[in-house]
């Protein structure tokens, strides 16, 4: 197994891979940053009203479709 962060704009990219006997891959994921950060803006939010959603959520500007790479 081997795990390597790279630094992007939005914080680290995270890529795993493993391999079989012949060192071919047999999985390979990357996660993006926003994975880790949307439970920052989760807890920013609580106990925050529904309009402060809009702002706060461009504020941390987080990927909607990296989430789910």
């Amino acid at each position: 197994m081997t795990v390597s962060l790279v630094e992007g704009w939005r914080g680290e990219i995270c890529h795993t891979a493993l391999t079989d006997e012949s060192g071919r891959f047999t999985v390979y994921k990357v996660v993006d940053p926003s994975f880790h950060n949307w439970s920052g803006l989760a807890l920013a939010l609580r106990g925050q009203q529904i309009s402060d959603f809009p702002l706060c959520n461009k504020s941390f500007n987080l990927s909607y479709c990296g989430h789910d790479l």
